[in-house]
């Protein structure tokens, strides 16, 4: 049992803001009362909820091929937490699995979602977030490129397509459905936004537009907790703002989550003359309360790009000369990694940084737009109280857009933004909001039922000091970290769905794996002794 008393509690979920009132812990659990037990002195600090991650990749046969391919950022897990200088990307923005664990704890976040799991590979996914620490988590399965769900799809079978994945999402142990690039559109063709409306290749008429529609309504008619997870086609590239508000035309009242909307919010044609477009998506976005997105935010400085996005990887790397990897998982998805450094000096880059931070500040309900970095691909996760600090402090934002290139500062509208975030605004971006948006009921905040995660922070001005050394994290009703150290390395949970399927579907897929695949159909499954503490969700 535990009580933390003095506290000053931002508990946004249920109307609480900045009110000095006991939190009380039994069993794990966030209770009414306690009587005995320990007693947390929290006078001058903040108490939170603990942190939600709702994208991010750290776990994965993509995680290990970066993890290879770039040798000289791995470092040991614990030094993450002392050291600001590790902590600011010297280490390496792709760590361990334990470290993962430790740096996200370390931070005050208590969940986490991996966001792009092949079904063919879930396995290894499973032992990874297994082998990271402390931390719940949960993944989400690539269904847009998927061979055996398209060809349903062109055939005009959606109540087959959606028994698939269906099975699919059981069979591979995973949270929710996402869409990466779906089609698999070619990155030549980024500039011309009609292929959104053209056959995908291979095909015959179905088309990305089409692909994103039947994903969405078959999530909606199996009642996933957690809405289709989207990356949109044209993922980073000049005037592509034009194909994210096509995008979110053809859900035509589905829910969706829009991922690392950043991304996708640029105007230009060209390299030369792109500029950013985020007060034109903010106001569609804001108009149309089904959606919601997390931001994707781009820091400067060293991070590894890990997508299966793979047609975009190739021309990343074709664009910087840097290392690359490209990989094919039979007839599911691709992967593309190509490690990259953001420089406050290069005019893309600088409209990539500023894009982030305005749609943040721009889309009004702080309850749909979630803070991320698309670990590691805007930026490492542990500098979020960064992007913090930039969102709570107008003037220090200003500051930073006059150090831009002139030419930068004239393609965006951040140095004109005076919002401020508040401290429950910013408990809302990093736990309540994201938990809300995945179904995670007992997530996000700290009433009475709610898992006992909690973060407590020494109040000060300094948003980024303030949120990256925590005086306390509790996972669970345990004191995990103490002023920097891990006090106890505890297991996490992970959550997956089982949504209601018809048996015989397996009579369908069955001889489709005998001639397409590597794996046989009975070894495909994850057993559930591959996840840690693995706990299923109830479909809406």
């Amino acid at each position: 049992m535990l009580r933390i008393t003095g506290g000053k509690v931002y508990d946004p979920a249920n109307g609480v803001d900045g009110v000095v009132q006991d939190i009380c812990i039994a069993d794990g659990k966030i209770v009414a009362d306690v009587v005995g037990g320990r007693v947390l002195d929290a006078r001058g600090l903040i108490v939170f909820p603990g942190g939600v991650d709702i994208h991010t990749h750290v776990a994965g046969g993509a995680l290990n091929f970066a993890r290879a391919m770039t040798p000289e950022n791995q470092r040991a897990a614990r030094q993450f937490l002392r050291s600001p200088e590790l902590r600011a990307g010297v280490g390496g923005p792709t760590p361990t699995t334990f470290a993962t664990g430790y740096l996200y704890t370390g931070m005050g976040y208590t969940t986490v979602i991996e966001a792009a799991v092949p079904p063919l590979s879930a396995k290894h996914t499973h032992e990874e977030l297994r082998d990271t620490p402390i931390v719940d988590k949960g993944c989400l399965l690539l269904m847009a490129n998927n061979e055996i769900v398209l060809d349903l799809l062109e055939a005009g079978e959606e109540e087959r397509a959606r028994e698939v994945v269906a099975w699919l999402l059981t069979a591979a142990k995973t949270y929710g459905v996402k869409a990466v690039n779906p089609g698999g559109v070619a990155a030549w063709k980024w500039g011309k936004n009609s292929v959104f409306h053209e056959p995908v290749p291979g095909y015959t008429s179905i088309t990305p537009a089409q692909i994103v529609a039947g994903l969405a309504r078959i999530v909606d008619a199996l009642g996933l907790p957690h809405p289709l997870h989207l990356h949109c086609n044209n993922l980073g590239a000049p005037g592509n703002i034009a194909t994210t508000l096509d995008t979110m035309r053809a859900l035509d009242g589905s829910r969706a989550h829009f991922a690392h909307l950043q991304f996708h919010a640029y105007g230009g044609d060209d390299w030369h003359n792109m500029r950013s477009e985020a007060a034109t998506l903010a106001e569609y976005f804001n108009a149309h309360p089904q959606f919601t997105a997390d931001a994707g935010a781009v820091l400067f400085g060293n991070a590894v790009t890990i997508t299966a996005d793979g047609p975009w990887q190739h021309l990343l790397y074709q664009l910087t000369g840097r290392k690359w990897g490209n990989l094919d998982v039979e007839n599911e998805t691709g992967c593309g990694i190509v490690p990259y450094t953001y420089k406050g000096s290069n005019l893309v880059n600088a409209v990539q940084w500023a894009v982030g931070l305005e749609l943040l500040l721009l889309i009004d309900d702080p309850w749909r737009i979630f803070l991320s970095t698309d670990h590691p691909n805007g930026a490492c996760f542990w500098r979020y109280p960064e992007i913090i600090h930039l969102l709570m402090n107008a003037d220090f934002r200003r500051e930073r857009v006059m150090k831009l290139p002139p030419k930068a500062q004239e393609r965006i509208v951040l140095a004109d933004l005076k919002r401020e975030y508040t401290l429950s605004e910013i408990a809302i971006i990093t736990s309540a909001g994201p938990a809300r948006a995945l179904g995670l009921k007992e997530k996000g905040h700290l009433g009475v039922g709610a898992d006992a995660d909690i973060s407590l922070y020494h109040e000060q001005p300094d948003g980024e000091l303030m949120f990256r050394y925590p005086r306390y994290v509790i996972k669970s009703g345990e004191v995990v970290v103490e002023e920097g150290e891990i006090k106890n390395v505890s297991q996490g949970r992970e959550f997956f769905v089982q949504p209601a399927y018809d048996p015989s579907i397996e009579d369908y897929l069955r001889p489709l794996f005998q001639q397409y695949y590597t794996m046989s159909f009975d070894n495909y499954p994850v057993e559930m002794h591959r996840l840690e503490r693995g706990e299923v969700r109830e479909c809406l």
